[in-house]
């Protein structure tokens, strides 16, 4: 269990975020249009997953509006910006504020993956949400970097993810 914040107050999660040198946990969650999406599927490419709790919260629309620039020029690169909110509300979001070089992917259906990658919200205001973090996944499959954002509302580290590319 991993404990963070939330504007100063305890939050506590699932587990811990799967470490560098480890495969990561496969998952199939659900793209804008219903469809699944798993992580398999992105194998061959690097992978950065932008976990966090929904994009209606202005640190997490930040964070995917700042991975839609830094991702536009990362050659063989995916980044996918990983929420509990509904499809739609990702559609929406995307057509809005412009958002092509991201992938949003919802883990309403999906219960497993917020233990396998530890980022399970058990308590506090935002119970049930992801808490935020950062993992970048290699061509093979292997975790190369990740990040638990220790308080929720603040912006996760850019740099140190695009460094592990």
């Amino acid at each position: 269990m991993a404990k963070i914040t939330l504007k100063g107050n305890p939050v506590n999660t699932y587990g811990e975020l799967p470490p560098a040198g480890t495969m990561a946990p496969d998952f199939d969650l659900v793209k804008s249009d219903l469809g699944i999406l798993r992580l398999s599927d992105l194998r061959g490419k690097k992978v950065v997953l932008s976990i966090s709790p929904s994009l209606d919260t202005s640190v997490c629309a930040t964070s995917v509006r700042k991975f839609n620039q830094l991702a536009a020029g990362k050659e063989n690169t995916v980044v996918l910006a990983i929420t509990k909110d509904l499809p739609f509300a990702h559609g929406r979001f995307c057509t809005t504020e412009g958002i092509t070089n991201v992938v949003t992917l919802s883990g309403f259906r999906n219960t497993d993956f917020a233990r396998s990658y530890g980022v399970g919200i058990i308590d506090g205001l935002f119970e049930g949400l992801y808490a935020r973090a950062l993992v970048v996944v290699d061509e093979t499959g292997r975790v190369v970097h990740s990040q638990l954002v220790p308080e929720i509302a603040t912006e996760p580290d850019y740099d140190a993810a695009l460094a592990a590319l």
